[in-house]
């Protein structure tokens, strides 16, 4: 069933559905990070809901933002969310698996890709398709996620990510193979100093050195999670 939330941003609000899969805090703390300029063109892979390019559209002075997304329930309610916060002159949705991009962008030409990626092992764990295919890596892996990223990029583009801590020497290795160098990072705890995810900024040939932030903590002591983190912005 679904239920219209609000982001609490711009008056911006996005149907979901729980018997989906439902955006957490990494999508609002990605959207966050990212930093977009007027004149840049971007991509997200995997945009779910919509929820991260949404929030961008009012945290930034967006140009044009392309969203791949693979699965169709997912696709509907992208495109709903799309239609109905009047976003459709800024984000355009892209039905098909990201591994065919070279058939809607060239090679070479966007400035930013972000994603929100599958970052789990493909387990034999009971949920339903959608949230498998959205949170196990059952049609994109880590290596297809960042040659896809590094492909579209131009020369100094950047990529954003959010992952699973525990598989960060994964995603930095991963990215180095394909010309993407770290620039800049930070982790995010829970309320009782437990790291969960790396969130970071990568640049396709980018020099040495890393730009390393204040872990961001997510939770109170209790678990409550904490609603700054909604507006939150980071330093350069």
């Amino acid at each position: 069933m679904e239920e219209l939330e609000d982001l609490e941003c711009n008056n911006l609000k996005i149907w979901q559905d729980k018997k989906l899969y439902t955006f957490t805090s990494d999508s609002v703390i990605l959207a966050n990070f990212i930093k977009l300029k007027a004149s840049e063109t971007a991509v997200e892979i995997g945009g779910g809901s919509g929820v991260i390019s949404i929030l961008l559209t009012a945290k930034n002075n967006v140009k044009k933002i392309k969203i791949f997304e693979i699965q169709e329930k997912m696709q509907n309610l992208c495109k709903k969310n799309i239609i109905f916060n009047n976003l459709q002159d800024k984000l355009d949705l892209i039905c098909d698996d990201v591994k065919n991009y070279k058939k809607y962008i060239d090679v070479g030409s966007i400035d930013v890709v972000f994603s929100n990626p599958p970052f789990f092992p493909i387990s034999n764990y009971a949920i339903n398709e959608v949230k498998s295919i959205a949170k196990e890596e059952r049609c994109l892996s880590l290596g297809e996620l960042v040659d896809c990223a590094s492909g579209m990029l131009k020369y100094g583009g950047r990529f954003y990510v959010v992952y699973k801590a525990e598989r960060m020497a994964e995603l930095i290795v991963a990215c180095e193979g394909k010309n993407l160098t770290l620039k800049k990072m930070f982790f995010t705890e829970n309320g009782k100093g437990i790291i969960n995810l790396i969130v970071a900024e990568f640049r396709k040939g980018g020099g040495k050195g890393v730009k390393v932030l204040p872990n961001l903590v997510t939770n109170k002591s209790d678990g409550e999670f904490l609603e700054e983190l909604k507006t939150r912005k980071f330093l350069d």
